[in-house]
C-alpha cells in the first residue's frame, strides 16, 4: 500500500546541522520506500491512504542491536532482584531457559517485540542463546515466526557454547553445551532458511557464540569467525560486561580479554559486543582501530550494578555507539525509547552536560544500529531510503510544555504513544495499536506461560 503522511510537526534529519528540524512536514511512501518530501504534498495519480500527522513527530525507526527475547517472560524474578550479573544468571535465566518449549519462545518473542514496536523500534537483534546439545530447531523458529507476523526486522544472532568452562549458569544447572560441529551444522541450516543478504533484508543471521572468555574454545572462536566471514556474516559476543571476564580471560589466557578477542579473529568492522562496561584505554583503542562496535545497553547494566559502559570516551575515540535493551529479565520496560532516555541522561551525570547531546543519542539508536547490522536502506529519513519509519503522538498534556517537540519523547521518555509505525514501508502499528496481536490473548498467553516455568 501507499501512503502519504500529511502535516507532520517535525521530522529528524540525520543530515541537517542541527540534529534534526521541520525538515518536511510530508512524506510520501511507495513501494515500501520514502518516494517524496516536502510541504503541502499533493495526493499522487496512484491510490494511497493518507494519514494525518498533525501533532506528531516523524522519526527513522529505531535499531535494536542486543535483546534476549527469551527473557521476555522472566521479568522482575525475586530471586535475581538483589544480585550482580554472575548470581543473577543461576537464579533467573539458565534456571529458566532449559524449560523454555518453543511455545513459550513464541510468546516471549511476540511480547519482546511488541513492546519495541510501541516504544519506536521496527529492528531487533535478539541474541538468542538458547541452544544446547539436544535442543531443537523448532526452538528457534519460534522467533522467526513472532518477527514474521508482527512485521518486524529480525537480525538472529545465534548464541552458542562449546564448553560450559567458568560460565556460572551453565555449570549451575548442568547444561550440556553443543559441540562445535553442531554449532556450524546448525548454523548453516539457519542461514540456508532465514537469512536474506542485501542493505534492505527483513530477516538476518549473526554468528554470536553467548561468551568469548566464559564457554567458547580458541579452535571454537576461530572456525565461527571463519564461518561467519565466508559469508559474510556479522559477528557479535558479549564482554568486559564485568570485571570477571578480564580476570578470567587473564588466568586462562595469559592476556587481556580485548587482546584475546582479537587474537581469535573477533575484532573487525563486522564485529560488535555487548556491554564492554569495563574497558580500559587499552581496549578502546583496539576497538577504534580495528572498527569494532558497542551495543550500550545503560539500563540492564544499571539493573545488575555493572557500572556504566565508557560510551563517551569511546565515541571520543572513533567507536561506533549503538543501543540495545538486552534482555527482560534485566531491563524490564523493554523499550527502546528508556534505553535513549537513560544514555542521554547517565552520561551526562557523570561527564557533564556537554558529554551526550539529544542528537547523538537518537543517531545511536537508529542510523549507527542500522548501519552496524548491513542494513544501510534503514535508519534515516530520506528519499530513496526504506520506510521505516515512527510517527510519536506530542498531542498530549505531559508533552505540552516542551519547547523542542522534535526530541520530545527522548527528553520525556515512557510513557510515550507511537501513533503509526512503519516497516519497509508495511504499516505495523496503526492508530496507536501493535498490528498482528490481540493485546488480551497476548497478556493471557503470557501469563499462562509465566505459570507453566514456574511449575516446571
Amino acid at each position: 500500500m501507499s501512503y502519504l503522511i500529511k502535516n507532520a510537526e517535525a521530522c529528524f534529519n540525520h543530515g541537517n546541522a542541527t540534529g534534526g528540524t521541520a525538515t518536511a512536514g510530508d512524506i510520501r511512501i511507495r513501494d515500501g520506500r520514502i518516494a517524496e518530501m516536502g510541504i503541502g504534498l499533493l495526493p499522487g495519480a496512484e491510490p494511497e491512504q493518507i494519514i494525518d500527522a498533525s501533532g506528531c513527530v516523524v522519526w527513522p525507526g529505531l535499531v535494536n542491536t542486543h535483546h534476549h527475547l527469551a527473557q521476555s517472560i522472566m521479568k522482575g524474578v525475586p530471586a535475581g532482584l538483589n544480585q550482580n550479573l554472575g548470581d543473577w544468571l543461576g537464579s533467573v535465566p539458565y534456571r529458566f531457559w532449559p524449560k523454555v518449549t518453543p511455545q513459550l519462545m513464541y510468546h516471549a518473542a511476540r511480547l519482546g517485540l511488541y513492546e519495541l514496536l510501541r516504544s519506536g523500534a521496527t529492528t531487533c537483534a535478539d541474541h538468542h542463546y538458547l541452544y544446547h546439545s539436544t535442543t531443537t530447531p523448532e526452538l528457534e523458529d519460534a522467533v522467526w515466526q513472532a518477527a514474521e507476523e508482527l512485521g518486524i526486522r529480525l537480525v538472529l544472532c545465534r548464541g552458542s557454547a562449546t564448553e560450559a568452562g567458568t560460565h556460572q549458569g551453565m555449570l549451575e544447572h548442568g547444561i550440556e553445551p553443543e559441540s562445535l560441529d553442531q554449532v556450524l551444522n546448525r548454523l548453516e541450516h539457519t542461514r540456508s532458511r532465514y537469512h536474506q543478504p542485501g542493505p534492505d533484508a527483513m530477516r538476518k543471521l549473526v554468528v554470536a557464540p553467548t561468551s568469548l572468555i566464559h564457554s567458547s574454545s580458541v579452535d571454537g572462536l576461530k572456525a565461527q569467525a571463519a564461518y561467519a566471514r565466508e559469508f559474510g556474516l556479522g559477528m557479535h559476543s558479549h564482554l568486559l560486561e564485568v570485571g570477571f571476564d578480564e580476570q578470567q580471560a587473564r588466568q586462562k589466557y595469559g592476556k587481556s580479554a580485548i587482546d584475546h578477542a582479537e587474537d581469535c579473529g573477533w575484532l573487525g568492522q563486522d564485529v560488535w559486543y555487548a556491554h564492554l562496561v569495563h574497558c580500559d584505554a587499552h581496549a578502546i583503542s583496539r576497538l577504534a582501530a580495528t572498527g569494532t562496535a558497542i551495543s550500550h545497553c545503560p539500563t540492564s547494566n544499571c539493573r545488575l550494578g555493572s557500572g556504566v559502559a565508557p560510551v563517551h570516551a569511546m565515541q571520543a575515540a572513533g567507536v561506533k555507539i549503538t543501543l540495545g535493551v538486552d534482555g527482560s529479565a534485566s531491563a524490564e520496560s523493554g523499550s527502546m525509547l528508556q534505553e535513549l532516555n537513560l544514555a542521554w541522561l547517565i552520561h551526562r551525570a557523570l561527564h557533564g552536560p556537554e558529554a551526550t547531546s539529544l542528537e547523538d543519542v537518537l543517531k545511536w539508536g537508529s542510523r549507527n544500529g542500522a548501519e552496524l547490522l548491513g542494513l544501510h536502506s534503514v535508519g534515516e529519513i530520506a528519499v530513496g531510503m526504506d520506510a521505516d519509519l515512527v510517527l510519536y503522538d506530542i498531542n498530549r498534556p505531559r508533552f505540552a510544555g516542551v519547547y523542542y517537540p522534535l526530541m520530545a519523547p527522548l527528553m520525556c521518555g515512557e510513557p510515550a504513544s507511537v501513533k503509526q509505525s512503519f516497516v519497509k514501508g508495511r504499516a505495523v502499528v496503526a492508530g496507536g495499536e501493535v498490528l498482528g496481536l490481540d493485546e488480551e490473548e497476548l497478556t493471557a498467553r503470557v501469563k499462562e506461560s509465566v505459570a507453566q516455568l514456574l511449575a516446571s
